[in-house]
């Protein structure tokens, strides 16, 4: 049967992982946090300016996530993920323009225009997307996998989904094929507590926590606190170097918190929760807040250190906002470009319609 991983370092802090960063590493991923959250509330000033349109998944709140993860990937590391992927590509090293054009729906998008907010994309980067079908993205994790897996690379796939996406069929096949086939892959619950509005109590039936469900597939699994960036690099550690060298798959929990609604649009965000609970979180669980204070403890950052960094965040995100303001609208036309790789490089395949049984 299996277990919970245990958490051997008594301080997550002294992880052996945490402790090999150097003083500009510590600074760059406090930077990485600042970046995401201005660029997230700058993006929510222009979508309520009229700027934007469809959806806007904020990923406020849930930084220490996406940059802890990101923080340890290697060479042969690929990640994937659902709809509120603004945090993941920006930590993975995204252009911040070319995030927000995107979310304007300007040719100099990362997707051209055409994706918007949940559909960022980066191969060169290993960053896989930005999924709108909830769950969607964890068979194409395991997919990831599969392929380092058969290629014989050492390196694993993070596929990360929200606390919704655990009762989805395609979430469990995915599991059950991870545990069957042995592959190198971490599924990451990011769990905010609302499943859109829906609490977890209310939507998930669960023993102790969601990832337990990880029991029923012979799979490792583990809980962890998403306020603290040093905690999710310890323990999501552990998970990749299971994964990049023994080929087995682990179920991670990682517990947090979203400011705003399930998306912009989600006008009932004080309906299904209270303005006090919000505001709570803000207060006492703020990840970035909690590794300011790690950085000051350790005299990595002081407070004119930690203004420069937010200051340059907010410069940042503003002019990436301007760039898109005075990009481009993709052309009618370019509907049809990007549909099909077969069809836009004229490959024989795309004349002919056969993609993939030609004999």
């Amino acid at each position: 049967m299996s277990s919970p991983i245990q958490n051997k370092p008594a301080s997550h802090t002294k992880a052996a992982i945490n402790v090999s960063l150097s003083v500009e590493k510590k600074r760059g991923l406090y930077r990485d946090l600042c970046r995401i959250r201005r660029f997230e509330q700058i993006s929510l000033k222009y979508y309520n300016a009229g700027k934007m349109g469809g959806f806007l998944h904020l990923y406020i709140g849930q930084e220490a996530v996406a940059v802890g993860c990101v923080s340890l990937m290697g060479e042969n590391d690929h990640i994937i993920t659902a709809y509120r992927d603004h945090g993941h590509a920006l930590a993975v090293g995204m252009d911040m323009n070319a995030c927000m054009a995107e979310l304007f729906g300007k040719r100099t998008g990362c997707s051209k225009g055409k994706g918007g907010s949940m559909h960022y994309f980066a191969p060169d980067k290993n960053y896989w997307g930005g999924h709108g079908i909830v769950a969607g993205q964890t068979p194409l994790g395991t997919g990831l996998a599969f392929g380092l897996k058969y290629k014989g690379l050492k390196g694993a796939a993070m596929c990360f989904l929200g606390d919704g996406a655990v009762n989805q069929g395609s979430f469990h096949e995915s599991l059950n094929l991870a545990a069957l086939f042995g592959l190198p892959i971490v599924f990451i619950i990011e769990n905010n507590g609302y499943s859109m509005g829906t609490s977890q109590k209310r939507s998930s039936a669960y023993p102790g926590c969601l990832a337990e469900r990880a029991v029923g597939y012979g799979m490792a699994w583990k809980q962890l606190n998403g306020e603290d960036l040093y905690e999710v690099r310890a323990g999501v550690h552990d998970a990749l170097e299971r994964a990049r060298n023994e080929n087995k798959p682990t179920l991670l929990e990682i517990t947090t918190y979203r400011y705003q609604g399930h998306s912009v649009a989600d006008a009932n965000k004080f309906k299904y929760r209270t303005k006090e609970e919000v505001e709570r979180y803000e207060r006492e669980h703020d990840p970035i807040h909690i590794f300011k204070t790690h950085l000051l403890k350790e005299g990595v950052l002081d407070e004119a250190g930690v203004a420069t960094i937010d200051q340059a965040a907010i410069a940042e995100a503003e002019a990436s906002a301007q760039f898109a303001g005075q990009s481009a609208y993709p052309e009618p036309a370019e509907i049809f470009d990007d549909v099909y790789w077969e069809v836009d490089q004229k490959t024989e395949a795309g004349q002919t319609g056969r993609h993939f049984f030609n004999d």
